[in-house]
This record gives C-alpha cells, sequence and structure tokens, in this order.
C-alpha cells in the first residue's frame, strides 16, 4: 500500500482540530440557545405573578367600590363581576403595554371571554382545568422546536404561556392566560447562529491553511535535503543547504554541510591518492617493461645485460610489493577497528623495536637511548603501537647522520602514555610541517635520498594513533634534530 505525504497525513491530522473548533461554536451556540430559553421562561414568569397580583388588587378594589354604593345580593354579584370584565383588560394592557399577550376564560368554557390579541389564544384545555383544580400557575409551552432543529434553522423557541386562576368577583373562578412570544430571543438567536457559522468556516479555513503553510515551511528543509542526496547521488558535491531559519533547521542544515564537506574532501583524497598510487607504481612498472625489452632484445646474446636486467626487475619489483605493503598497512590501520587490546609492558615493548632499529642501522654509527628501567603498565594493541614506533624510528635512523643520536622514552602524564622519538638529524622545514602526515608526501631531502619510501609511513603512523584514540606531534628544527610525541591512553585503573 503506498504511503501518503506527510503533508497530506497533517492535513488529515488537522481535520480532527477543524471539527473541534467547529464543535466548540456550536456548544457556544446551544449555550446562548439555552440561555434565550431561560430569559423567556424569566420573563413569562414574572408577568404572570404580576398578572395575579393585578387581578388580585382590581377584584378587592371593585368589590369595596360595588359595597360602598349599597349594592347587595345578586345586583352586587352582577356589578362587580361586570366592571371587573371591563376594567381587567385595560389594567392589564396599562401594566404591559408591550411586553405579554393575555387571554381569559370564564369557568370552563373553551373560547376566551377576551384576548387582547389573537396570538394570546393557545391550546390548552386540558392545562387550564389542571391549573383550576389545583388552584395554582400552571406553565405550558407550545410549538417548541427541538434543540438540534433550533441550532441548524430559524429559532423557534415555542409560546410560552402561564394559566393563572383568577377569583371573579360574584363567587366564579376564570383563568387567565399569560402569553409570552419570545421574538426578542430568537432574533438573538439567529444572530448568533449566522456569526457562529461564520467564525466556524472561517476558523476551520484559518487552521487548515495554517497547518498546509507550516508543513510546507517546515518540509522545505527536507527538500533542500533531498536535492543535495541527489546531487550526492549524481556525484556533485557543490551544492550548500542555507543555514538560516530556526535553531534546529540552522543545526540540520549545518550537519548536512559539514558531511559534504566530508565526502568532498573525502572525493578529493581518493582522487588524489588514486593519482599518487598510480604515480608511484608507474615507476617500477615503466622500469620493469624497460628491462624486459633489453631482455627480449640483447639478452639472449648478452649475458653481463642479461644479470642486470633481471637485477634491475627484481629490484623494481621488490619496490612494488613494499608498496602494496604499505598501502594495505594503510588501508587496514585507517579500517579495521582497535580490537586487540591487551595488557603490556610498554617500556619492554619500547626497548625490542629500538634494539630491531639499532640492528638495522647499525652501519652508520649511530647512538641509540632506550626508555628507563623499570616497568609502564598499559592496555593496548602492541602490533599497532609497534607500527607507531617502528615508522618513527626509522624516519629518526634515515635522516640522522652517521654518528648521530636517536632516543625513545617514555613517561606517564595522568592516564595518558606519551612516547617521544628524538633524533639530531636534518629537521623539517616549518613550511613542510603541515604536510607530513599526508599520503605519498615526500619532502625534498626525502627525494632526493635513493634509499627513500613512499611518503606513506607517517601517514600509517598516524592513522594507527586515531583508531588508538590518541594524538601525535612533532616538533623540530633545521640542522639540529625533531622530535615525535605520541600521547596515548593507558587504560589503566592505578
Amino acid at each position: 500500500m503506498r504511503r501518503s505525504s506527510f503533508s497530506t497525513w497533517m492535513l488529515l491530522v488537522s481535520l480532527p482540530l477543524a471539527l473541534l473548533i467547529s464543535g466548540g461554536f456550536a456548544l457556544a451556540l446551544y449555550v446562548v440557545l439555552d440561555g434565550m430559553a431561560d430569559a423567556a421562561n424569566e420573563q413569562v414568569t414574572a408577568l404572570a405573578a404580576n398578572a395575579d397580583k393585578v387581578a388580585r388588587a382590581l377584584s378587592s378594589e371593585v368589590s369595596v367600590e360595588s359595597s360602598a354604593i349599597g349594592l347587595t345580593g345578586d345586583d352586587w354579584d352582577r356589578e362587580t363581576e361586570a366592571r371587573f370584565f371591563e376594567e381587567f383588560p385595560l389594567a392589564l394592557r396599562i401594566a404591559y403595554p408591550s411586553t405579554g399577550e393575555f387571554a381569559f376564560y370564564y369557568g370552563d368554557r373553551i373560547e376566551p371571554e377576551w384576548s387582547s390579541s389573537g396570538r394570546a389564544v393557545v391550546d390548552g384545555v386540558h392545562e387550564r382545568e389542571r391549573a383550576l383544580s389545583l388552584g395554582q400557575p400552571l406553565e405550558h409551552t407550545v410549538e417548541r422546536r427541538s434543540v438540534f432543529s433550533n441550532m441548524i434553522g430559524p429559532a423557534r423557541l415555542g409560546i410560552y404561556a402561564v394559566h393563572v386562576p383568577v377569583d371573579v368577583p360574584g363567587g366564579v373562578r376564570g383563568v387567565l392566560d399569560v402569553v409570552y412570544l419570545p421574538d426578542r430571543e430568537e432574533a438573538v438567536i439567529d444572530s448568533a447562529r449566522a456569526l457562529m457559522a461564520a467564525l466556524a468556516v472561517l476558523a476551520v479555513l484559518i487552521v487548515l491553511v495554517v497547518v498546509r503553510v507550516a508543513v510546507g515551511w517546515a518540509l522545505g528543509p527536507v527538500g533542500n535535503l533531498r536535492r543535495a542526496a541527489d546531487s550526492i547521488d549524481a556525484g556533485r558535491l557543490d551544492v550548500r543547504l542555507p543555514e538560516e531559519g530556526w535553531r534546529e533547521i540552522v543545526e540540520l542544515a549545518r550537519s548536512v554541510n559539514r558531511l559534504i564537506d566530508r565526502l568532498s574532501r573525502r572525493a578529493e583524497m581518493q582522487t588524489r591518492f588514486m593519482a599518487d598510487v598510480s604515480h608511484e607504481l608507474s615507476t617500477p612498472v615503466a622500469g620493469i617493461r624497460g628491462y624486459t625489452n633489453i631482455l627480449k632484445a640483447w639478452g639472449g646474446d648478452d649475458a653481463e645485460v642479461r644479470d642486470e636486467a633481471v637485477s634491475a626487475i627484481d629490484r623494481e619489483s621488490r619496490r612494488m610489493a613494499r608498496l602494496c605493503g604499505d598501502l594495505l598497512i594503510l588501508l587496514r590501520s585507517e579500517q579495521v577497528a582497535d580490537l586487540g587490546r591487551e595488557s603490556l609492558d610498554a617500556n619492554a615493548l619500547c626497548r625490542e623495536v629500538l634494539a630491531m632499529s639499532a640492528t638495522r642501522y647499525q652501519s652508520k654509527g649511530l647512538a641509540f637511548e632506550g626508555p628507563d628501567e623499570g616497568t609502564i603498565d598499559m592496555i593496548g594493541n602492541p602490533s599497532r603501537i609497534e607500527t607507531v614506533l617502528s615508522v618513527l624510528l626509522d624516519n629518526a635512523c634515515k635522516y640522522t647522520p652517521p654518528g648521530g643520536r636517536v632516543s625513545l622514552s617514555t613517561r606517564v602524564k595522568g592516564d595518558v602514555l606519551v612516547f617521544e622519538v628524538e633524533d639530531t638529524g636534518i629537521g623539517i622545514p616549518a613550511e613542510e610541517m603541515d604536510s607530513i602526515f599526508e599520503r605519498f608526501y615526500r619532502s625534498e631531502s626525502s627525494r632526493s635520498d635513493s634509499h627513500g619510501g613512499f611518503g606513506l609511513g607517517l601517514a600509517i603512523a598516524k592513522a594507527n594513533v586515531d583508531v588508538m584514540g590518541g594524538s601525535i606531534e612533532v616538533h623540530s628544527s633545521l640542522g639540529e634534530g625533531t622530535t615525535f610525541t605520541v600521547s596515548l591512553p593507558r587504560n589503566k585503573l592505578s
């Protein structure tokens, strides 16, 4: 199954957030709707309570006035009832000129005795009968739509009615319907719905746009990284990522640029290495081919020419073998981990290596000085240490004039064991100090020496020291001598 892109995945993840925002606006609209419904209910309840007070006050006033003019019996009943029905609607309209509608039902009649308008007449026969039987106001709501319908369509909170039992002078009870029409509340809900719907749509669009822009901005370095990787794959190492933006992006760009720089340097080193190897091999190969041609031409007839040619071919073949051996040592030094670690006596190892060098260069009459007596224990790779010391001692013996001095000493410096190879040789020019550890680099003096090597010795020594986690330094003065200092971790607890 093909995986979606990260940007598509982020857009899909942002959809629940957009729905959550929309849900928040819907919840706010529900709160507004519920609040408006409660406000309408409180309004009609207050109207009913005050209307009951008006009815009671009017009934008492009419009764007093009828008694004051001397009416009694049926006359009093008829007069007070007539005056109540005449003045009650007017009193209600004066008290509530625009906030409510009223309808009065006399006794158990279905049709109202009077009403303030047609909107005051609601279907509530059973509710009015219950109010009369209970003797207390009874709330009633009609034509009310569901909450969901009010949220998605025009608001219809319904008609709020309170059926209030009223004692009419003359001994008859009636029911006053106090009706409230929540037009203002419905208008507020409709306005809020339109505003919140617009805000919800706007918020969703903003979320999607922000996520899209943020993902595009965040993936910009990834695109640059991909283009850089494609360039590297195509063999082009001149691409660099812009180091700008947030800290994380800058660090990523710097890391990739450092990687490209290392690859570029490695490619340059490989190119130079191959060129140097080809150059070093071309000389003995040319010599072998030349003497082979001589053998073909005159070797069969002239024994002296034949012996000279065979000797030269043997010399050049041994030179090629030595070069191949040095290359293998160098590659092994750089690629093989330092796994052969064991406990060893550094001073004993130094004396063995120094003895081999003294034997090899016995004819030069050099004075050799070894480390102090005693033992210095360490944990390391004896083969690598021997290779490093052999290279340094060989160079010291090679470039020290007859009768000179070559010394190898050791000392402990904290957790580090320091080896120093010092000679009284010709020294190294200052301008060549930075290049002596490069592969195939040879100073002018070594090039003029017929016994010079290939310029791989110090490169081999440095590669071995780096693998062992140490460091190598050189100090030299022309005509006075050179000192190589190798520092290796001792790896001993005490």
